[in-house]
């Protein structure tokens, strides 16, 4: 298989998130408009994005389906709405095991 068509196969990815333990309620407030933005902007490309937050209401995750270079991109955008706020990582969905039995 070449690096190209290895490239542009979409596959599930998952962002987690968590609170930073200095993150304030003003921080959310300031931060929630733009995430809001970004996942309507993924879904009005047609694209599948599935998020919500867990239980403790401090954590999140965001499921969604993408080829690797549209995965980076969107944690990209990510990254800039909510760095300093939240606690973030982006996995494949086949990295976490766990998932898998879901």
């Amino acid at each position: 298989m070449s690096q190209t068509t290895q490239n542009s196969e979409k596959s599930l990815w998952v962002i987690v998130s968590s609170l930073k333990e200095d993150t304030k309620e003003v921080d959310i407030q300031m931060i929630t408009p733009s995430v809001i933005e970004l996942l309507n902007e993924w879904q009005s490309k047609g694209s599948f994005i599935w998020s919500g937050p867990f239980d403790d209401n401090k954590t999140g995750m965001a499921v969604f389906e993408a080829t690797p270079d549209e995965a980076r991109g969107f944690y990209d955008k990510y990254d800039k709405v909510c760095s300093g706020i939240l606690d973030y990582h982006l996995y494949q969905w086949s990295a976490i095991p766990f998932l898998s039995s879901l």
